[in-house]
């Protein structure tokens, strides 16, 4: 007999439909026990287990940013971007915020699904601005940002970072920290103090002062208040800086001072320097002055105001040229503008400077002595950039400018100069410098050579085209200065430099003082190494008479370097 008859014998219809129910609720009942118990053993599905490639994560993000975007199969290029930005810029453990500012490259191909890809790692530099490099990572596409497809993704919003994803960026990140917190003035240099404002700057000629009015520039100032800055890049020189009109910098900080109202709105960035100290002495114009000028403007190719303090129109027009060269506005005086307040979205007080008529190619702005020089062809629209190079029977004769000056440390025998150094192959030519620089810049870069006695007038060396000669005449007692200010400086212009040493009996001291003076026999113990001393004897009151015999296979050997050809 089967089970359903006994069942049907045993039990009503009615009794046995709740039996039926009543053993289907109980079997549920085992198994979800079963389940209970059994659960913190269960691991899950393989399938689960599977890490989501970084294709699929973007995916994922970009739907809870949208949810329009749920029944795309491809988010867009940018979509991607801002996810990889935002996945990259999630912070668990600092808690100091940086500002940042990411810069990206996109790919604009499409990322595949079983690709191998690589993982944006953040690097700060010295610019304050991030750079990704690719490091390995797990399946998934790599994403750049390219530039030239989308501009650069930027955020100005304090973003911490990951340190358990970036462990490695913390130092970077430490470092560019450190760097907002510099001081707004560099003080440190032994030849000339700069300030870099950055943000809202306001100048303040009546209490000449130049205001840092963003309120973040309060936290770079490492305690300082204020700075004393004299804008000539000479600071070591006393008798110079007496002449340098002090200017204060004030970094603001709420509160604590009122800013004066900015009456003249300019968008350009403006340069703060003086003309006073030494400008006037040729040599002090362009090493002090000019040369520091081209470090600190030409990165700005044009694009920035001077502001001049300690205004001479007669130097601003001595050298126009180089003004508008450097700058495309007119130069501001900057004394005169008592009743105005300037505004500018940086400013730079003082100038940089590397050396004595040097310019040094490892310091920014990474530049040389040779480009300089290609600056000034250009500014005074000098024709010839290479001196000439004789063959043999060539019938030319190379130019050599004779450096005439008329009151101390002049030759005596100008002329009988220019007729040994005719005799000997070259076109001379006597002439001194003046206040009209172009036309003397003409004639110097027509000139093959260039001969004269320690003094400024050789700093119009910068106008000689390459491969020329200049040969110094180094009075007595004035070694030293002619090697530090013009035999130096003539190697970093790609000009051959020849020195000629007098001997006593062709300086016009002998006829001041006995031939066994010890102005003569001795002049290091003369002056022990006081300056104003040495410049009374030595170069105040020394003229030179060439000995054309003893000087003459020194102009032969600078026509012999013409002939010479450079590969």
């Amino acid at each position: 007999m089967t089970y359903e008859a006994i069942l049907a014998r045993s039990f009503s219809r009615h009794e046995q439909r709740k039996l039926r129910y009543g053993a289907l609720i109980g079997c549920l009942l085992i198994f979800l026990s079963f389940f209970t118990v059994f659960k913190p053993y269960l691991g899950p599905l393989p399938i689960l287990n599977m890490r989501l490639s970084m294709g699929i994560a973007q995916r994922m993000f970009a739907t809870k940013e949208t949810e329009s975007s749920q029944k795309q199969e491809m988010i867009t290029v940018a979509q991607k971007a801002t996810a990889k930005l935002e996945l990259l810029l999630i912070s668990t453990s600092h808690q100091e915020n940086v500002t940042t500012k990411p810069e990206l490259r996109l790919n604009s191909t499409y990322p595949k699904e079983n690709e191998t890809i690589t993982k944006p790692e953040i690097l700060v530099n010295s610019t304050d601005r991030h750079v990704v490099k690719n490091a390995s990572m797990e399946a998934g596409p790599e994403v750049l940002l390219n530039n030239t497809e989308r501009p650069a993704v930027e955020t100005e919003e304090s973003v911490p970072l990951n340190s358990t994803d970036h462990q490695d960026t913390s130092l970077s990140i430490a470092e560019n920290v450190m760097r907002k917190r510099e001081p707004l003035c560099n003080i440190l240099n032994p030849r000339t103090d700069v300030c870099d404002i950055a943000g809202e700057v306001r100048v303040h000629a009546k209490s000449y002062t130049v205001y840092a009015s963003s309120p973040e520039m309060a936290t770079q100032d490492d305690g300082h208040t204020s700075w004393k800055v004299r804008p000539y890049a000479r600071k070591s020189d006393r008798t110079a800086m007496s002449s340098v009109t002090e200017w204060s910098v004030l970094p603001a900080s709420e509160g604590q001072r009122e800013i004066p109202k900015c009456t003249q709105n300019h968008a350009t960035p403006a340069i703060l320097f003086s003309v006073g100290g030494f400008s006037g002495n040729h040599f002090h114009d362009f090493s002090d002055i000019l040369v520091p000028l081209y470090l600190t403007a030409r990165p700005f190719n044009g694009d920035v105001q001077f502001l001049v303090t300690d205004y001479h129109s007669w130097w601003v027009s001595k050298f126009r040229a180089i003004f508008q060269n450097l700058s495309k506005y007119p130069a501001i005086d900057i004394d005169r503008e008592k009743e105005q307040v300037h505004c500018f979205p940086s400013v730079t007080v003082g100038l940089n400077r590397h050396d004595d008529f040097k310019i040094n190619p490892s310091m920014p702005p990474h530049t040389t002595m040779s480009d300089f020089r290609d600056f000034l062809r250009t500014s005074y629209s000098l024709k010839r950039s290479k001196a000439i190079e004789l063959r043999a029977g060539d019938p030319r004769k190379p130019r050599l400018l004779i450096v005439a000056r008329k009151r101390t440390r002049s030759f005596t025998n100008p002329a009988r100069i220019a007729k040994m150094a005719k005799a000997v192959g070259f076109e001379a030519v006597v002439a001194e410098a003046d206040m009209n620089v172009p036309r003397f810049a003409e004639l110097m870069n027509s000139c093959d050579a260039v001969m004269g006695v320690h003094g400024a007038g050789l700093t119009n060396m910068v106008f000689l085209p390459d491969n020329a000669v200049l040969i110094q005449i180094v009075p007595l007692a004035g070694d030293w200065l002619s090697r530090t200010y013009f035999g130096d400086p003539s190697r970093d212009m790609n000009l051959r430099y020849l020195e000629y040493k007098i001997g006593v009996r062709e300086s016009t001291l002998l006829d001041q003082y006995p031939i066994d003076h010890v102005v003569l026999r001795d002049p290091r113990a003369f002056h022990k190494g006081k300056w104003d001393d040495f410049k009374k004897i030595y170069l105040d009151n020394q003229n030179v008479k060439l000995d054309v015999r003893r000087f003459r296979p020194t102009l032969v050997k600078a026509l012999r370097l013409l002939q010479e050809q450079r590969h």
